[in-house]
């Protein structure tokens, strides 16, 4: 199957903590970071996760905002330091790539943020990404 999702990222799963509906499942990504998914128990139960499952976590693009340092006091789970490997602006929006250990992200943001942020190559970023963001696919 082929997914108009650019963030494929592969991982394996280290825990599931399952709750009334929902559950959080965190991913370690192959380059070392966690990645923490909110899914519903029935996807879990679906999809058969567990500890060791080898997974790919699925982001879209505009649901990756960047900072340009680690932020304290937020409610998003997902912070993964990487640094800017190209960036592509338009009249309104910026897609910026990004290289994360093991993987690559893009991110879509307008381009007064990405001005704002001074992105360039090389420049240091933290992504940062929901939980309820994150799908699962089992490979």
């Amino acid at each position: 199957m082929s997914l108009s999702i650019r963030n494929q990222l592969p991982g394996t799963v280290t825990a599931v903590a399952p709750g009334e509906v929902m559950a959080t499942v965190t991913v370690r990504l192959d380059g070392g970071q966690d990645l923490t998914a909110a899914i519903t128990l029935e996807a879990v139960e679906e999809l058969g996760l567990a500890a060791d499952s080898p997974v790919r976590a699925l982001v879209k693009a505009t649901e990756v905002s960047l900072a340009t340092a680690p932020v304290d006091g937020l409610s998003i789970r997902n912070q993964l330091a990487g640094v800017v490997q190209e960036i592509a602006t338009g009249g309104a929006m910026a897609s910026v790539k990004i290289s994360v250990q093991g993987a690559d992200l893009t991110s879509v943001i307008t381009r007064d943020a990405a001005t704002d942020l001074a992105l360039a190559a090389g420049t240091p970023v933290v992504a940062l990404i929901k939980s309820t963001e994150v799908s699962l696919a089992t490979v």
